[in-house]
């Protein structure tokens, strides 16, 4: 790893982010035009739910990465701010609502994400299908990446959430191996992998996104990357860990953008189509180029 600084305390010990990690308040007419949208059709966005920092750009840009299934999810990963639970029953017509509110936005490239459902035997893929398919009649010219959680091995339910019409299937690592059970206890490494190489064979194009600054160390972070690309993912997005609340796990370090570049570099010549790495990337940050 380059010989850069990665972390600045306070007197008091929390963490202060560097100068990198400042972003602008979400304003403008395009945010106000989306809020409003993603209101009036009762709609979630995981810009909302999970903290986006980019929210702000994305929004003010007209897009947005709706979230479908509801906003409360069946696991508790250490990292995410989505509400964990039960979650209650979802709703049938969430899929025309989706539609609808992406044709009035004129959106090019859609982002669809959900929330994890291991409660539904199916996992939620039909309405995944209904939802994309949905997109699809209403608005034609829209291109749709799907960003789809972890089936748990269902390959069934992971061939109906994929058989949509969507360009893009993005399923996220989120960490390197040896991280797995303190940031994602509910979910397998090479179960992701799995379902990452199931997509590619099925003819999609396929993307990961992993954060950096837990612990990771730069072995690790090539390591995932040899792994994402025999297992066939096209696509790789690189960011930053921001804890979203006390109660989630801390930021071990603020990685410097220099050492975003050179994972960037390693990954293109390790064999990715595209990567995206840089403190603020999320997954579906600057999505319509990953097609």
């Amino acid at each position: 790893m380059l010989d850069l600084p990665i972390i600045q305390k306070q007197e008091n010990g929390r963490v202060r982010k560097p100068d990198w990690l400042r972003v602008k308040l979400p304003i403008g007419e395009n945010y106000k035009k989306v809020r409003q949208l993603v209101d009036q059709y009762n709609l979630h966005t995981i810009c909302q739910s999970g903290n986006c920092p980019n929210m702000g750009e994305c929004w003010g840009a007209g897009t947005a990465t709706f979230m479908i299934l509801g906003n409360v999810c069946t696991r508790s990963c250490s990292f995410c701010a989505v509400k964990t639970g039960r979650p209650p029953e979802y709703d049938e017509d969430e899929p025309s609502r989706v539609a609808e509110a992406i044709l009035k936005m004129q959106v090019k490239h859609a982002v669809i994400t959900s929330v994890n459902r291991d409660e539904l035997k199916d996992r939620g893929a039909e309405i995944w299908y209904q939802t994309v398919r949905k997109v699809k009649e209403a608005s034609p010219q829209t291109t749709i990446e799907t960003l789809i959680p972890d089936v748990k091995a269902n390959w069934e339910a992971l061939t109906r959430m994929i058989s949509a019409g969507q360009e893009v299937v993005s399923h996220n690592m989120e960490t390197v191996e040896a991280l797995y059970r303190k940031v994602r206890p509910q979910a397998k490494y090479q179960r992701s992998l799995d379902q990452i190489k199931i997509t590619k064979e099925f003819g999609k194009r396929t993307k990961s996104g992993i954060m950096v600054g837990l612990g990771e160390t730069e072995e690790q972070v090539f390591k995932i990357m040899d792994d994402l690309v025999v297992h066939g993912c096209d696509v790789l997005t690189i960011g930053q860990y921001l804890q979203p609340t006390k109660m989630h796990i801390d930021v071990h370090e603020f990685i410097h953008p220099d050492q975003f570049a050179r994972y960037k570099e390693v990954g293109l010549e390790k064999g990715f189509d595209f990567v995206e790495s840089g403190p603020l990337v999320r997954s579906s940050y600057h999505a319509e180029r990953h097609l």
